[in-house]
């Protein structure tokens, strides 16, 4: 029990550091050519077998955290549900939470076993069945998931408010409440019992179980057993039953058991040693409150229901089509991006601008949590890869920045109804100075208002110089929307958004699974007919732009 102790605080502990450390680290300079790349922040994404698996089978590809997942299901042999007894930062938050709330409310403990008891097994097929049909739900409720997105929306705003300010830190949206509300009640299940959420319902604890089957190692009951009940007490995975024999697919070879028993008749002993023979119970016989065909009907059920729920998410996609998200750079086309993006946030948490954002229930249930760019709050740094560095699952791909730089997200759209120098009102050069700097000289100067004398030839220096965007050369960072609107929204509220806005869509953006996106520009720019200036505007174009 100590040395479990330990190994959850340490884990808890390397959690939290990596998640401060990343957002920090990456937010205080978002030049990060020499990126710290995979390991990091998405250490503990990757441990997470579900995802992994669930999003190969949803994409029909090889993602290469399988990698990792494989040898996690590996160890359950040596060691039966080690990740959730050793190492999951979301099972100790638990037990903080039993520890220091639950234990004290016992209005609403269970009496005993339900139904429930093999809940999480029909979660796990449910989800399975969704991926097999196309839909990813493992990013919903797998555990690493789900804490990794409540501690981005709980206290990564407060990190972001430490170091740039409250001004910087977006609203949260429904959506944001709702992960928040599902972390919560993650929790609030240990008012019925401790740790009922590892114990009867996380779909990623029922697949290191199925994985623990074959198992090397079991707990055996010995003879001197006095029947103490310190051992039922003790366990918090329900792992133990009434007659103290065991329940294999809940133990995870804790030894929790074994270090209260006053008679030591407690010992884990390999399944083929002559000594697992000698006790009293090593499997458990004790009756169960769902039958055999109960459960086989539970999941033939939820087997079904999983997808039904992929049928109806494809047909809400079906009807959402219209709608094109501005997706991070090096995202994969939008079917398959929604196939293979777990939500769990991590991109986000290392965007140094805030571009990155969590859509809300805009883009339905099937968009929910997924990363989009919202330029009005900065624009994509050129100088910044982060997001696939740490993306566990491959939904943005992994870009030196040359490629990322060519990447198109979108397409920067003039609004020239509200562009003051479209309009007329006054001169700007914001947005064109934003792109100059940033490299990408995707933006020049037209003469428009220009004013002629009674000879029909233009008066010197009437008119403005307004800005038009050059297609075959913007990447849609969006840094001329997020300039746009700090200047004119948000400081002098001339305008009530942005005059210039990114769109996505078909002929807007890049979105490939393998191949050069320099060379797509390239393509892009040798296609693109040359403008031809005319001659009466040429004459009053700076100098830079003749």
């Amino acid at each position: 029990m100590p040395a479990r102790r330990a190994a959850q605080g340490l884990c808890l502990v390397l959690f939290l550091v990596l998640f401060f450390y990343c957002g920090w680290a990456h937010r205080l300079d978002g030049n990060v050519e020499n990126s710290e790349g995979r390991g990091y922040s998405e250490f503990f994404l990757i441990l997470d077998p579900l995802l992994a698996v669930s999003t190969a089978i949803a994409a029909r590809t090889l993602v290469w955290s399988l990698t990792s997942a494989a040898v996690v299901l590996l160890l359950c042999v040596f060691f039966p549900r080690w990740f959730c007894g050793y190492v999951c930062p979301l099972g100790t938050l638990i037990d903080v939470f039993d520890w220091g709330i639950g234990r004290h409310v016992r209005r609403f403990r269970l009496a005993g076993r339900g139904w429930w008891v093999h809940l999480r097994f029909c979660l796990l097929a449910g989800i399975l069945a969704a991926a097999v049909s196309g839909a990813l739900l493992s990013g919903f409720v797998a555990a690493i998931a789900v804490v990794t997105r409540a501690m981005l929306y709980i206290f990564a705003p407060l990190q972001v408010a430490l170091l740039q300010g409250w001004d910087d830190v977006p609203a949260l949206n429904g959506g944001q409440y709702l992960s928040i509300l599902l972390f919560v009640a993650v929790l609030g299940l240990g008012l019925l019992r401790p740790r009922f959420w590892c114990a009867y319902v996380c779909p990623t604890g029922a697949l290191l179980s199925v994985a623990s089957v074959p198992g090397l190692t079991r707990r055996q009951v010995a003879d001197r057993c006095t029947r103490c009940g310190r051992c039922l007490r003790a366990c918090s995975f329900d792992a133990i039953a009434e007659d103290y024999s065991t329940r294999s697919s809940n133990c995870t070879v804790c030894r929790g058991c074994q270090s209260v028993c006053p008679q030591q008749a407690i010992q884990f002993v390999p399944r083929w040693s002559q000594r697992a023979r000698a006790g009293i119970l090593s499997a458990s016989s004790a009756p169960t409150p769902c039958t055999r065909r109960g459960f086989f009907l539970g999941l033939i059920g939820a087997t079904g229901g999983g997808i039904a729920v992929a049928t109806g998410l494809a047909r809400e996609r079906a009807r959402r089509a219209d709608s094109c998200p501005v997706r991070p750079p090096g995202s994969v086309p939008e079917v398959r991006f929604r196939r293979q993006c777990v939500r769990c946030g991590q991109c986000i948490r290392v965007c140094p601008g805030n571009v990155l954002q969590p859509a809300g229930f805009e883009l339905g249930i099937d968009g929910l949590w997924t990363p989009i760019v919202t330029a009005d709050f900065a624009g994509c740094r050129p100088s910044c890869n982060n997001c696939g560095h740490v993306c566990p699952t491959g939904a943005i791909r992994e870009l030196p920045l040359e490629e990322k730089r060519a990447a198109r997200l979108g397409l920067a759209v003039i609004d020239t109804g509200t562009c003051l120098p479209h309009c007329g009102k006054e001169a700007c050069g914001l947005c064109f100075g934003e792109c100059a700097a940033a490299g990408y000289h995707a933006i020049e100067y037209v003469r428009v208002g220009i004013e002629y004398d009674r000879a029909g030839s233009p008066i010197s220096d009437s008119g403005f110089l307004a800005p038009v965007i050059l297609e075959d050369k913007c990447v849609g960072c969006g840094l001329c929307q997020a300039r746009c609107r700090a200047a004119h929204v948000v400081n002098t509220k001339q305008l009530r958004e942005s005059a210039v806005r990114v769109i996505a869509g078909p002929g807007r953006e890049d979105r490939i699974v393998a191949g050069s996106y320099r060379d797509l520009q390239l393509e892009r720019r040798q296609r693109a007919r040359p403008r031809q200036i005319d001659s009466t505007e040429s004459e009053y174009l700076p100098d830079f732009l003749r």
